[in-house]
């Protein structure tokens, strides 16, 4: 495997529609309340954005790093050089790890759309990246040759 492409596509997004349009219905309904006639519409609008960004989560090879993305809309970004990579395997994330993007309960990032299981990425500054995904074998078995590379 000389480059690597994979992305995982997920209900989050779904959950993030449903909120945004519960918080615009809440605007047609609380449209005499003076704070929330402006706050409902805005958060909605926020909301819906994110939804958009989280459609899927995207790993792919860019010759020194991988890119990891989620989208269709492109806010949220990373990219990991394989130089910088001191370890990678297969894991798991917890609950309290949930989706998203943050920091772990248990030290270090993660990148999580859907799903428990990730490649977990130790960097040789000792920082740690859990990255989610379906395809997680395959992940790690391309880092590890691009790391001894």
């Amino acid at each position: 495997m000389t480059t690597y492409h994979h992305t995982q596509r997920a209900p989050l997004c779904l959950l993030l529609y449903g909120l945004a349009i519960n918080f615009l219905m809440l605007t047609w309904v609380l449209r005499q309340e003076p704070v929330l006639a402006w706050l409902f519409p805005v958060t909605g609008l926020i909301v819906l954005v994110l939804a958009a960004s989280f459609h899927h989560l995207t790993e792919a090879d860019e010759g020194d790093c991988l890119s990891i993305s989620l989208g269709p809309l492109p806010l949220f970004r990373r990219t990991v050089r394989y130089d910088d990579i001191e370890q990678v395997e297969v894991g798991t994330t917890t609950l309290l790890d949930g989706w998203g993007i943050h920091m772990s309960l248990r030290g270090g990032w993660v990148w999580n759309l859907w799903g428990l299981t990730c490649v977990v990425v130790r960097f040789k500054n000792g920082s740690t990246l859990r990255i989610g995904t379906d395809d997680a074998e395959n992940l790690v078995e391309f880092l590890r040759r691009k790391v001894q590379a």
